[in-house]
């Protein structure tokens, strides 16, 4: 089943939920940066997240960044996500190893440590949207949380999962986050957290074969569940040989020329992706007169 997030709305407007299932796209990411079982975790949580709120934006070149700095051995992540349901990203220290945590799972909060979570929005205008909070447990659903009530004051519900095949690929992987929306009722509230707090794991509901309509069906089909719209998503890197020589060339004539002075290759490394790219001697001698 190819990756997709769902898009709804419940009780009459007062609520607004999305659901993904990412399966692939983490695997990919997987492959893509060879992570251990705990980045892989971290990364694929933080992926499956960036992939939500990023459809969440409207305009068709605006882009999400999601940042995790910590104190922890992994150091942190990035993603970034557009409107579209692209998204890629990167562990800083994607070999850390760590025994399991207290209730025997992949100690990603351990990994994190403490530190802050940035979310960054270029949505066109002539800044950036940028919104810190710190980690509140480095398990990055419940900072996601966190971030939301305290920097955009929208009450949500964050939660991520990515479940680990015995040889180390991705099993399952994918999330929800559900919002109330100002206005809604004590009643929708109250109802909506009770719902919540009988969740014990997403990535259990995954496993037992669900998909990302029947999740949110189980969480809000009491409160008039509307489906409205599904969304394609994947892990997808728009680096390419001119955007690296573009980037070449800004760093100067003199830059260049100390490089073609080393009289060998370079090679530049795309940290989205860890796709290399090579330039000779020759590539560099036509960029520096082309600078």
């Amino acid at each position: 089943m190819a990756d997709y997030i769902v898009r709804a709305t419940a009780g009459d407007h007062q609520i607004r939920a999305f659901a993904a299932t990412t399966r692939e796209l983490v695997e990919q990411a997987r492959q893509a940066h060879n992570t251990s079982p705990i980045a892989t975790a971290a990364l694929g949580r933080l992926l499956t997240a960036g992939s939500m709120m990023g459809i969440m934006m409207k305009g068709e070149d605006d882009l999400l960044t999601l940042k995790i700095q910590g104190s922890g051995p992994m150091e942190g992540l990035t993603v970034t996500a557009d409107s579209k349901g692209n998204v890629k990203g990167y562990v800083y220290n994607p070999g850390v190893m760590l025994p399991p945590n207290q209730a025997g799972k992949l100690d990603v909060g351990g990994a994190v440590g403490e530190g802050v979570l940035s979310v960054i929005k270029d949505i066109g205008l002539k800044e950036p949207y940028v919104g810190q909070t710190i980690l509140v447990g480095g398990e990055i659903a419940e900072d996601l949380t966190y971030y939301y009530a305290s920097s955009e004051q929208t009450p949500s519900s964050v939660a991520l999962g990515v479940l680990m095949n015995r040889d180390n690929t991705v099993k399952q992987a994918g999330g929800f986050i559900i919002q109330l929306l100002p206005g809604a009722s004590e009643e929708i509230i109250g109802g909506l957290e009770k719902k919540l707090g009988e969740i014990t794991s997403i990535t259990e509901l995954l496993d037992q074969g669900n998909t990302p309509e029947m999740i949110l069906e189980h969480i809000l089909g009491e409160f008039g569940l509307e489906l409205m719209e599904q969304v394609p998503t994947r892990f997808y890197c728009n680096c390419d040989k001119a955007r690296v020589e573009k980037a070449l060339i800004s760093i100067g004539k003199k830059e260049l020329q100390e490089m073609i002075d080393e009289g060998k290759s370079i090679e530049v490394n795309c940290h989205f992706c860890n796709k290399n790219y090579e330039f000779t001697v020759e590539d560099l001698e036509s960029l520096r007169d082309k600078s």
